[in-house]
C-alpha cells in the first residue's frame, strides 16, 4: 500500500507534535514553516552575544513533557537539561512587599500562614481538589478529540466531569478557601495562561495551581528553543521533512479533498492529508475557498480571545540586584476594570507586568557579567500599536521596576527589540494580533471550541492554540498528539 503523504502546516509545538506522531504512525510528512526557523511562538534569536527566547519563558507541567517523549522511546533528558527553579518565582505587591514562592510544599504553606492563619490547612483542601482536577483534566478531558458529545457519554466520565466545578468560576472557587487578597491573586495567576481573569474563567483551571505548587516551575538550561530544538531532533529522527521560509498561499481543495498546497513561491505540493498548525483563523477565511470554511467571519469576531502582549527583549551591561528568574508585578491594584487587558480594545493605564532574567539561572543566555532580561505586558486583542506607544509603555514599566528594585536600568541597556500585535500579525498571521489563542471561558471550552477537522472537506485538520484543548506549551503538545491520532484512525 503507498504511504500516504501528511503536509503540515507550521512548525510550532502543536504542528512538530502532529508531524511527528503523524510519522511515527507510518505517514510521509511534510512540515511546512514561513518563517526561517522552527517554533512558531517559541522562536528565539540572538545578538549581541545574548540569546533571547521570543514567546514562552514558563515550564510546568513536566509530566506532560515526559509523556510527549515517551511516545518515542525518548525522555526529556535526552535533549535538554532541566533545572527546578527555587524560589518558583517572586511575586512582587508593593515597594516593600514581595513574595518568593519556595519550591518545598512545607515551606510554601508557612508562608502562606504568616500572611492568613489557618491558609496552610486551607491550602491542603484546595490541593486536593486541584490534584483530582489535574489527574482528570490532563491525562483524560484534553486527550479528547471533542468531536462528539458521545465521547464524554460515559457515567464515570459524567461524574468527573461534574466534580470538575466547571459551572464555578475560579475567583468565587478560591474566595472559597481563602480571605487574603494577596493569596487570592496569588492563587488566581496561573489562570491568566487561559487568557482571561478568574471572574470569567472555570474553576476546572484550579488544575493549573496543583501543575505551579506540587509539580513545579522548571527551565530548560540554554532557553526554551532547547524543547524546540530537542522535538525537531526527534522528528527528524522519524522521517519528517522540514521546509523553512515556505509560506502557503492556499490550500487547494477540489470536492471536498484538500489535494494540494499552493506556496507562495507558486510550487505545488500533493497532500492526502493536511493539519493545519497556522493561525485557525488565518487558515479558515484565507487560504481556502470560502465555501469550504468552517466558521464565518461573524462567528470569529465573537470569539473571546486570550490577550496579546507587547514585549521587550533587553540586554543590560551589568549584573540586576532584587530579581528573580520570574517575576510578576502586582504592585497596581486591578481596578473595577480589570478584564480590560483581555476584551476592551483600550490601553491600560496601570498594566500589569512580568519580568523574566533567565541569565539569573542560566549563564549562556547573557555575555559574562551582564544580564538578559525579558518583559511583558499582557493587553487587549486588536489594539494599533505604534512605536510612540510601546516607548510609552516601556518608561512607564521600566520607571516601577527601578523603583521597586532599587537600581537604575535604562542607561544599562546595550540591547532592545520591541514585539507587538503588529509583530504576531506578520510573523504568525495570529488574528487581531492575539498572542494565546482563545481564552479558555467555559462557552469555548471542549465542544466549543473550533473544531479540529472541517467539517466541509474529508481530509483537513487544524492544531494548536486555537482548537482543543486550548492555550499553552503543554496543551499545544497535546493537539497535535490528539489531531494526528484523529488522522490515523481515518486515513492508516
Amino acid at each position: 500500500m503507498k504511504q500516504k503523504h501528511a503536509v503540515v502546516i507550521g512548525a510550532g509545538f502543536a504542528g512538530i507534535s502532529a508531524a511527528t506522531h503523524l510519522a511515527k504512525n507510518g505517514f510521509s510528512v511534510t512540515l511546512l514553516e514561513k518563517n526561517e526557523s522552527p517554533g512558531g511562538r517559541a522562536r528565539k534569536f540572538e545578538s549581541n552575544g545574548f540569546t533571547f527566547d521570543m514567546g514562552p519563558s514558563w515550564y510546568w507541567m513536566p509530566d506532560v513533557f515526559e509523556d510527549y517523549f515517551s511516545h518515542f522511546g525518548k525522555k526529556p533528558e535526552d535533549y535538554y537539561e532541566l533545572i527546578r527553579l527555587d524560589p518558583s518565582y517572586s511575586v512582587v505587591y508593593g515597594q516593600d512587599d514581595i513574595l518568593d514562592i519556595p519550591a518545598n510544599l512545607s515551606e510554601f504553606k508557612a508562608k502562606l500562614e504568616e500572611i492568613e492563619p489557618g491558609a496552610a490547612a486551607q491550602l491542603d483542601l484546595f490541593l486536593a481538589q486541584a490534584k483530582y482536577k489535574y489527574q482528570v483534566g490532563i491525562h483524560d478531558l484534553v486527550k479528547k478529540p471533542s468531536r462528539s458529545l458521545k465521547e464524554f457519554a460515559s457515567i464515570s466520565l459524567f461524574k468527573d466531569v461534574m466534580r470538575m466545578d466547571i459551572f464555578q468560576s475560579m475567583s468565587a472557587h478560591v474566595r472559597k478557601f481563602f480571605k487574603s487578597e494577596k493569596i487570592i491573586r496569588l492563587m488566581e495567576f496561573p489562570v491568566l495562561f487561559l487568557g482571561e481573569t478568574a471572574e470569567n474563567i472555570p474553576a476546572l483551571y484550579s488544575l493549573m495551581n496543583y501543575a505551579d505548587i506540587a509539580l513545579g516551575t522548571w527551565y530548560p538550561k540554554g532557553g526554551m528553543h532547547e524543547i524546540i530544538k530537542g522535538m525537531v531532533t526527534l522528528a527528524e529522527e522519524k522521517g519528517v521533512e522540514f521546509r523553512y521560509n515556505t509560506e502557503v498561499e492556499e490550500i487547494e481543495i477540489e470536492n471536498a479533498v484538500a489535494r494540494r498546497i499552493r506556496l507562495v513561491s507558486g510550487e505545488r505540493i500533493d497532500a492526502d492529508v493536511v493539519i493545519a498548525g497556522a493561525d485557525y483563523h488565518h487558515v479558515d477565511q484565507h487560504l481556502i475557498n470560502p465555501k469550504y470554511s468552517n466558521y464565518t467571519e461573524e462567528y470569529w469576531n465573537k470569539r473571546v480571545l486570550a490577550p496579546s502582549s507587547l514585549l521587550f527583549y533587553l540586554g543590560v551591561d551589568k549584573k540586576l540586584k532584587n530579581l528573580r528568574h520570574h517575576n510578576l508585578f502586582f504592585d497596581e491594584p486591578l481596578g473595577p476594570h480589570a478584564d480590560a487587558i483581555y476584551t476592551h480594545p483600550r490601553w491600560p493605564e496601570a498594566p500589569l507586568f512580568y519580568a523574566c532574567v533567565p541569565s539569573i539561572t542560566d549563564s549562556t543566555v547573557a555575555p559574562e557579567n551582564m544580564e538578559n532580561l525579558f518583559l511583558l505586558i499582557p493587553l487587549a486583542p486588536d489594539l494599533e500599536d505604534s512605536e510612540e506607544m510601546r516607548e510609552k509603555y516601556y518608561n512607564l514599566i521600566m520607571e516601577r521596576l527601578e523603583k521597586i528594585t532599587g537600581q537604575e536600568i535604562r542607561s544599562h541597556v546595550i540591547y532592545k527589540r520591541s514585539y507587538a500585535h503588529s509583530d504576531f500579525k506578520t510573523d504568525y498571521h495570529a488574528y487581531k494580533g492575539n498572542a494565546y489563542g482563545l481564552a479558555n471561558t467555559l462557552k469555548q471550552t471542549a465542544l466549543l471550541k473550533p473544531s479540529l477537522k472541517n467539517k466541509k472537506t474529508k481530509n483537513l485538520f487544524y492544531t494548536g492554540q486555537l482548537t482543543v484543548p486550548g492555550p499553552g506549551v503543554p496543551p499545544s503538545l497535546i493537539s497535535g498528539q490528539v489531531v494526528a491520532g484523529e488522522v490515523t484512525k481515518e486515513f492508516s
